[in-house]
């Protein structure tokens, strides 16, 4: 029997605006930039929706799998166009050419939601409206971050759609797997859907996204509880403002059986009562943090044993930071802690050198943050000792895109000479530090660290908020600061309601 054929590809990536460098060819390299049957090898087991295409690959012998371009790279500043013009290409020859190797049954992508590039705000949709042309009666779906920016042509363009319900994002799989069925539903039994998507820009910090509690879980159980009769899917988008777009701001994108829903009425409804919600809990969002100073001398009065984490959310890798803001460094300096004291980290491929010429053991003179201008602070002058020199390959070990390898360069364990239990991590690279084997990898151990200085936002907390006792988030000035009234938005309503 003929096997029915299944197209894959990938571009996985969150763009800021404000972050001073931009997603070049070098970054998705680093990061992800694959294609081709090793692929579902490489990635099976990993908790990402490649590993849930592995999965399917495995498990249904009866359809092949042909994986096309897959790329992602860390948050940053817009995608260049040649990085674009490269993937789209790819993705869209290879489409055309399996069309005379026994066509296609059905196309899956795996996007984000959120990129831009330095001349589109919408990236990802031009281009699966471009496979929707040249395939247009193949099945179509997406997997996308709660963290997409969704225009409503996204609704004619898909057959099927899901979104990641959990932040931080620990379903990846289990959301790639639901687009997946629902492709083998339209290619095997004939589903045919309806499809509604509202978008009306209302604005929610991501800070107070996190589905753990609070109003984003109201909205994912509202959005599990009207799953149900015709409609197959309603995903919550709580948007990303620091794309600043025309379309930025939350969404809910419902999709339901033609067949059970022939007028999409039901979708409609179900979106608009989704929608009516999210105004009613917009408010709620909007949380307030303390400063970087405020939030150590909180830290440093909590009395309970255990570990203690500060996230400096406004230069958060996985929102665009660029691991380069020193506010927080330069406070944690300055209230001089008298405890075991991690800082996670700078990315300064210049300090990493000056350390590794050193030596370890020695100690130097260096400047800390900064490197991409003062918009954000100044640098930090600070004297150091070099403990630890390593090659920055590590493979995440919780919750959160588990068993994928990490490439952040040569990275340097510094300890402050003039606080002799406090230490700095650089990089060459900018990573999030916000898995368990990335400290490994330096030999710190969590379990007898007091604090932890960290550029992190929520997805810090699926593998510490167990390991914490208390985790408090601060502001301080960055690309992803929670007062978007400091950042030079474009699209008046991203940043209005701030001023």
């Amino acid at each position: 029997m003929k096997k029915k054929r299944l197209a894959v590809a990938r571009l996985w990536f969150e763009g800021n605006a404000f972050c001073p460098y931009p997603a070049d060819r070098d970054a998705f390299e680093r990061y992800e930039w694959q294609s081709g049957p090793d692929v579902l090898e490489a990635m099976r087991g990993t908790a990402t929706e490649m590993g849930a295409v592995a999965q399917f690959a495995s498990e249904r012998v009866d359809w092949e799998v042909v994986v096309l371009r897959c790329a992602a790279a860390l948050p940053a500043g817009p995608i260049t166009e040649d990085v674009y013009q490269a993937l789209s290409g790819e993705v869209l020859d290879g489409l055309k050419n399996g069309l005379s190797a026994g066509g296609w049954d059905a196309v899956y992508l795996s996007l984000h939601g959120a990129a831009i590039t330095s001349s589109r705000e919408t990236p990802e949709l031009e281009l699966a409206g471009k496979v929707r042309t040249l395939l247009p009666d193949v099945p179509l779906g997406a997997s996308f971050d709660l963290h997409g920016n969704m225009p409503a042509a996204w609704a004619d363009v898909l057959d099927v759609a899901s979104v990641y319900q959990t932040h931080p994002h620990v379903d990846m799989t289990q959301t790639a797997a639901r687009v997946l069925q629902g492709l083998v539903d339209c290619a095997e039994n004939g589903l045919k859907t309806r499809r509604v998507l509202l978008n009306e820009r209302v604005i929610l910090p991501s800070i107070n996204m996190r589905t753990a509690g609070g109003p984003m879980r109201e909205l994912e159980e509202l959005a599990r509880s009207l799953t149900r009769d015709a409609v197959i899917d309603v995903s919550v988008f709580g948007g990303f403002p620091y794309s600043d777009t025309e379309y930025t701001g939350a969404s809910v994108f419902v999709v339901s059986d033609a067949r059970k829903d022939p007028t999409g009425d039901q979708a409609r409804t179900a979106a608009t009562i989704v929608m009516q919600q999210i105004h009613e809990l917009a408010p709620q969002f909007r949380a307030s943090l303390p400063d970087a100073r405020q939030a150590l001398s909180q830290a440093l009065a909590i009395e309970e044993p255990g570990l203690v984490a500060v996230t400096d959310s406004g230069d958060n890798p996985l929102s665009g930071g660029c691991s380069d803001t020193p506010e927080l460094f330069r406070q944690m300096l300055a209230v001089n802690p008298q405890v075991s004291t991690l800082y996670a980290s700078f990315a300064d491929p210049v300090a990493v050198e000056v350390a590794i010429q050193a030596g370890v053991g020695a100690k130097v003179s260096i400047d800390l943050g900064a490197r991409f201008g003062t918009q954000f602070g100044a640098p930090v002058p600070v004297d150091v000792v070099v403990e630890k020199l390593t090659d920055g390959r590590f493979v995440n070990s919780g919750p959160m895109h588990n068993g994928v390898e990490r490439l952040c360069g040569r990275t340097a364990l510094l300890r402050v000479a003039s606080l002799p239990d406090a230490r700095v991590i650089v990089t060459e690279r900018v990573v999030a530090g916000d898995d368990p084997a990335f400290y490994a990898l330096h030999d710190v151990d969590l379990e007898s660290l007091r604090l932890l200085c960290v550029k992190a936002k929520n997805h810090f907390r699926a593998a510490f908020v167990d390991r914490c006792v208390a985790i408090i988030d601060c502001d301080a000035p960055g690309p992803a600061c929670l007062d978007l009234s400091q950042l030079p938005f474009r699209h008046e309503h991203v940043s209005a309601d701030y001023r």
